[in-house]
C-alpha cells in the first residue's frame, strides 16, 4: 500500500525574546545558571491566545533556536572534551538537526502582548514557537 506524502511542516513565530543575552559564548547552558529575566513580546495578532497567561504560571517557552548548527549529531556535552562524544538526541545540546528550544518558566508579569519570565536562556531575538502552561499531576476521575 503507497504511504502519503508528509505533508510540509510549516512553523512561523508567535513573536521573538527580548534579552540581554545577545551571543551564544558565555551565555547560561541551563535557566538554573543565573539565566537573566527576559520579556517574550508575542505579535499584536497573539493577544487573545496570551489574554489569560497571569504572573505566577509556570510555562514553557518553546523556540526555534536559529543560530544554532544543524548538520551536528553527536556532541561532548557541556563542551567537555573529555567527555566522549554523545548524539544529540541524549543531549540538550542547542545544536542539533531541529533546533526546538525548551524552557520552562514562571511569569513574573504581563502587559499588554510582553509576558516577562524569570530566567531564560534564551538569545536576544530568538523567535519564540509556542506557549504552553506546564501541567500538574493528570489523574483520571
Amino acid at each position: 500500500m503507497p504511504t502519503p506524502a508528509d505533508p510540509a511542516l510549516e512553523l512561523r513565530p508567535i513573536g521573538r525574546v527580548r534579552s540581554i543575552l545577545t551571543q551564544r559564548a558565555g551565555a547560561p547552558r541551563q535557566p538554573d545558571e543565573d539565566a537573566p529575566p527576559a520579556d517574550l513580546l508575542l505579535d499584536p495578532e497573539f493577544a487573545r491566545a496570551a489574554a489569560d497567561l497571569h504572573p505566577g504560571l509556570r510555562i514553557v517557552v518553546l523556540t526555534w533556536l536559529d543560530r544554532t548548527d544543524r548538520t551536528v549529531q553527536a556532541v561532548h556535552p557541556r563542551g567537555a572534551q573529555d567527555r566522549p562524544a554523545t548524539g544529540v538526541f541524549a543531549t540538550r545540546s542547542p545544536d542539533r538537526p531541529n533546533p526546538i528550544g525548551l524552557h520552562e518558566v514562571t511569569i513574573t508579569a504581563v502587559a499588554g502582548t510582553t509576558v516577562t519570565v524569570d530566567g531564560l536562556e534564551a538569545l536576544d531575538g530568538t523567535p519564540i514557537v509556542d506557549i504552553k502552561p506546564v501541567l500538574g499531576v493528570v489523574t483520571d476521575r
